[in-house]
């Protein structure tokens, strides 16, 4: 059997994300159908429809846009058949490029932060834990053969906490990609294969992790739909002030879903040369290119 490591990432195109966040969500290979089929159940419940019908995409940035927390809280909070019954008339009304009315803004704001809540307590019930590595978004990749060649630090620490979560369970590890860009795509992949076959390290821990990275498209990949909701709620809302993570959070997501980050975190001991420590799946990496 296998643990499969859906990746996402937020905040790389820099268009006002406070951080870099890499990870996403690490579930059980005898999980993920009846994750998936759960997952397909909420958003039926919460919308009434599935949105791909609507050609609209499950994302963090769209469940927990800023507008979606304003148009939840312009009234009282709806009933399931009413909330449903609007949205179907939101969403119809944007086919049709007309304007929605206030109540149908209100239930489909309400139906996307319920959406949000119902995939973070879908984690929890599969037993899903939450793997990100955080790099400050002001960081700039220098320009050096090594820096274009070679990982980044915080993706080697993104691998070697999950190899230090998988290992202990005798579980095969297996990396599932967002699909972005295909050039970007296959630079990435070559610098996974050096990391797996030119470090010492990296060939140490292809004994647990396959070190072949797949790509699917998110639009049609329910885990990689969550893992992106999680990195998200991580770059906005989840903050290690103590380790220097401490940019401005947005309230309205840090209030509701820190907690559910944290409990979805993993966390254990291991060891190496320089002796025993204890690790966490979310890290903070200030200096991805070095320099700490």
């Amino acid at each position: 059997m296998s643990y499969l490591f859906f990746l996402d990432e937020s905040g790389h195109d820099h268009k006002g994300c406070p951080y870099e966040v890499r990870g996403g969500i690490v579930l059980h290979s005898s999980r993920l159908w009846r994750f998936v089929q759960d997952f397909a159940t909420q958003e039926e419940s919460c919308f009434g429809v599935r949105l791909s019908e609507f050609r609209v995409e499950i994302k963090g940035s769209f469940l927990l846009a800023k507008n979606k927390f304003r148009w939840a809280s312009q009234g009282s909070l709806l009933d399931d058949v009413a909330r449903r019954k609007y949205c179907i008339s939101f969403l119809n009304k944007g086919l049709q490029h007309s304007s929605p009315s206030e109540i149908e803004f209100r239930a489909f704001g309400q139906a996307c932060l319920a959406m949000a809540r119902a995939i973070f307590a879908l984690l929890r019930t599969h037993e899903a834990r939450i793997f990100a590595s955080v790099v400050p978004a002001t960081v700039r990749k220098p320009v050096t053969p090594q820096a274009e060649d070679y990982l980044r630090r915080d993706m080697v620490f993104l691998l070697e906490r999950y190899f230090n979560f998988i290992t202990p369970e005798n579980e095969t590890g297996i990396l599932v990609f967002d699909e972005t860009d295909a050039a970007e795509d296959q630079k990435f992949i070559r610098q996974i294969e050096r990391y797996f076959t030119r470090t010492q390290r990296g060939r140490f821990r292809a004994t647990s992790i396959v070190p072949v990275p797949f790509f699917v498209q998110s639009d049609l990949t329910r885990a990689v739909q969550a893992a992106d909701l999680c990195i998200y709620a991580t770059n906005w809302g989840f903050r290690l002030p103590k380790r220097g993570m401490d940019a401005l959070v947005r309230k309205e997501i840090a209030n509701e879903f820190r907690p559910w980050i944290l409990n979805s975190q993993a966390e254990g001991f291991s060891a190496d040369e320089s002796g025993s420590f204890q690790w966490f799946s979310i890290v903070f990496v200030p200096a991805p290119f070095g320099g700490e």
